[in-house]
């Protein structure tokens, strides 16, 4: 037995680890801490549920437009140096958001926050491809890793947020900078292992097709519409209903759910055919959105972030490998950045759609009833990709 092999798949996790900290920062942190900020915000500054959905919303818009940019960025400057400096720009937006109550200036800190997260998840999604394709056996493994650092954010959200908001909602923003830029700092000596692309690796993009990705395409559309309602206001519902206790346990739970999603999914993901493997993912996260407004009886609301926890990044993850499945490597970029600007366009309507319709007499709960039906419709149209893809 060769003693480098498992020395090599070990260290392609450790990197790949590493790399995963970019997504805990884009994602953890610039976008679903936000949830647990939000019932203290909103007390003290007086938002309507509008409002404190509009927040998200402008995050989101930053990360459609970071989304259109990466790949012209990526092939100019390389996938390294965009990954660098979007993880920078999110780690100072998130600081920034500790020196201001005026909700303009914080709309615009959260869409520069946005820009940055897409930056680093685009160009992270990139360099994962890459090194994932030196391990073809652990590929979606490796993917699922990259994808699950979300959950390594919320969780250490989970962690170090409650205390922090018991002084006010800026300290906790301030903390959630500092754990940016010390992730920033982790990543750099890893990086230098992952492979690189300039312009070179633009090459063809704009020739790559796209239409026989798009059912998968539809579907992850409805995905960012209907799973940042709940990962936006559940917090919010939770304590509106009695159960604001369980909130750190819940969140945590749900973090760890994330993290464990890969090896969940490994196997579906890599061998069903089409995107079957996402309308389950997808009608596990409608299951676990919809728990909450039966019961608030604490093993359904652990039972809901379990299910939800389990699936929606892994929903993430599975565009990458059907990416790589479908189209040729010089369209990867390209179909990762195409699934990224609709995913953020879902978002921008997900949190406007679930606050306005929670500022009505049917409040946060039919708000998030309606998100968990989009998940429905995205997993019927999940199950529509050919079977050959």
């Amino acid at each position: 037995m060769p003693p480098r092999e498992p020395a090599s798949a070990v260290g392609a996790l450790l990197d790949m680890l590493a790399l995963s900290l970019g997504g805990a920062v884009a994602l953890g942190f610039a976008r679903f801490a936000y949830a647990l900020l939000l019932p203290v915000m909103r007390s003290d500054l007086g938002w309507s549920f509008t409002l404190s959905g509009a927040m998200n919303a402008s995050n989101a818009l930053g990360y459609l437009l970071g989304a259109v940019a990466a790949t012209a960025l990526a092939g100019r400057l390389g996938l390294k140096r965009v990954f660098t400096g979007g993880l920078l720009l999110t780690a100072v937006s998130l600081l920034l958001c500790a020196l201001t109550a005026h909700s303009g200036a914080l709309l615009t800190l959260r869409l520069l926050a946005g820009v940055g997260g897409a930056l680093v998840f685009v160009s992270g999604g990139g360099l994962a491809a890459l090194a994932a394709r030196s391990h073809p056996e652990r590929s979606a493994l490796l993917l699922g890793v990259f994808y699950g650092g979300s959950g390594i954010g919320i969780m250490l959200s989970a962690l170090l947020l409650p205390p922090m908001l018991a002084g006010g909602w800026r300290g906790a923003w301030v903390g959630l900078g500092a754990a940016s830029l010390a992730c920033l700092l982790l990543t750099l000596r890893p990086l230098s292992r992952f492979p690189d692309r300039g312009t070179s690796g633009a090459a063809g993009q704009a020739t790559a097709p796209l239409q026989p990705l798009a059912w998968t395409l539809a579907a992850y559309t409805c995905f960012g519409v209907g799973y940042i309602a709940y990962m936006t206001f559940i917090v919010a519902f939770l304590r509106a209903s009695g159960a604001g206790a369980l909130v750190t346990p819940f969140w945590a739970v749900l973090g760890a759910a994330v993290v464990v999603s890969p090896v969940v999914w490994r196997s579906l993901a890599t061998h069903a055919p089409g995107a079957r493997a996402m309308a389950v993912q997808m009608l596990t996260l409608a299951t676990g959105a919809a728990l909450p407004l039966l019961s608030i009886h604490p093993m359904i609301l652990f039972t809901s972030g379990i299910l939800f926890g389990v699936s929606f990044l892994a929903v993430v993850t599975f565009t990458t490998i059907i990416t790589r499945r479908v189209l040729p490597e010089q369209g990867w970029a390209r179909g990762i950045a195409a699934f990224t600007v609709l995913f953020a366009a879902g978002q921008v309507m997900g949190p406007l759609l679930t606050g306005a319709l929670a500022d009505t007499a049917g409040g946060l709960r039919l708000g998030l009833g309606v998100s968990a039906a989009v998940l429905l419709l995205g997993a019927a149209l999940a199950l529509r990709q050919p079977a050959q893809a």
